[in-house]
């Protein structure tokens, strides 16, 4: 890889994705031109508030959840944990609407498990259903939240029928999530796209299962939700695959990787993922594919720069 100055280098061995001419191109893309896709079923925006870009998230969510009890039908949703502020905000909308949510079932992404597979369990500070009960359902209340039988996670004892039971539902009526730092959609990592040997159609139809967190979102998990500390990160977890969200009739996916002081960890995989090649290796350019929003705030769209200081 050649990045000026006439220097040429590989990238990193860990790295599995490793075409360095679509690397190049996707970085020279430009903020203006950012949101400009050649599939306009693949939508594309950059809000540039913070704070709007979490009230839009909730206002989806709690938009879709009524929308489907207007209409007398269940809501299914694949949810993520991280970012969190939209789910806050989506539980004061439900609870000063007064909107039941008995017709609602939840399927979270993934969960963390040690090396054997074994999931955390609630009581641990960073198991994912934990912090999905404490920021979302049980700030709703009590009256108004979904049956407990239809809140779903993908908990060890859980993991081998997960996908048939959302697809017994008819599948998710939307799937949100974010981008990881390694180019995942939920924790289904790059490293798995070489077990298909190519095969695209089959990487599409693999469900639910257990994986080994790649170094990158080891690092990245470590930096966003422990303090920095990578030796507190578990080693795998359980997470849907690409049939569940392709699956979906809907995804709404949102990048909020700014750490401030106009650093963001996610500006060039967010332009991999959405204008570089369909890639098993690269799991979120799958998304292009489908009928996706795809929205990111702001400073994720900025150009990507070498910045010294």
């Amino acid at each position: 890889m050649e990045q000026g100055g006439g220097f040429r280098y590989e990238l990193a061995a860990f790295i599995p994705f490793r075409d360095r001419e679509a690397c190049e191109r996707v970085r020279r893309i430009r903020r203006a031109d950012f949101i400009t896709h050649p599939n306009p079923d693949f939508r594309i925006a950059v809000i540039d508030d913070r704070e709007e870009f979490y009230t839009r998230f909730a206002r989806d969510l709690v938009g879709r959840i009524r929308q489907a009890r207007e209409q007398d039908r269940r809501f299914v949703a694949i949810l993520p944990v991280g970012p969190m502020p939209q789910y806050e905000l989506a539980a004061k909308m439900i609870n000063d609407e007064r909107l039941p949510l008995d017709h609602v079932h939840s399927f979270n992404m993934d969960e963390y498990a040690d090396e054997h597979g074994l999931t955390v369990p609630p009581s641990w500070p960073g198991s994912f259903e934990r912090t999905m009960r404490e920021r979302f359902f049980d700030a709703i209340d009590q009256d108004l939240r979904p049956p407990a039988d239809q809140i779903h996670f993908p908990t060890t004892a859980a993991l081998a029928g997960y996908s048939a039971r959302i697809e017994d539902l008819g599948g998710a009526d939307v799937c949100y999530g974010g981008i990881g730092w390694s180019g995942h959609i939920a924790f289904w990592e790059p490293q798995l796209g070489a077990e298909f040997g190519g095969d695209l159609e089959a990487y599409r139809r693999a469900g639910a299962r257990l994986v080994e967190l790649h170094p990158m979102t080891t690092m990245q998990n470590a930096l966003h939700s422990f303090g920095g500390d990578w030796s507190w990160v578990p080693p795998k977890a359980n997470t849907i695959g690409p049939r569940e969200i392709l699956g979906a009739k809907h995804r709404s996916f949102w990048l909020d990787g700014d750490l401030g002081g106009g650093v963001s960890w996610q500006r060039f995989i967010a332009r991999l993922v959405a204008h570089g090649p369909v890639s098993e290796l690269v799991p979120g350019s799958l998304l292009q594919t489908e009928r996706t929003d795809y929205t990111v705030l702001g400073a994720v769209a900025d150009d990507v720069e070498i910045h010294m200081s």
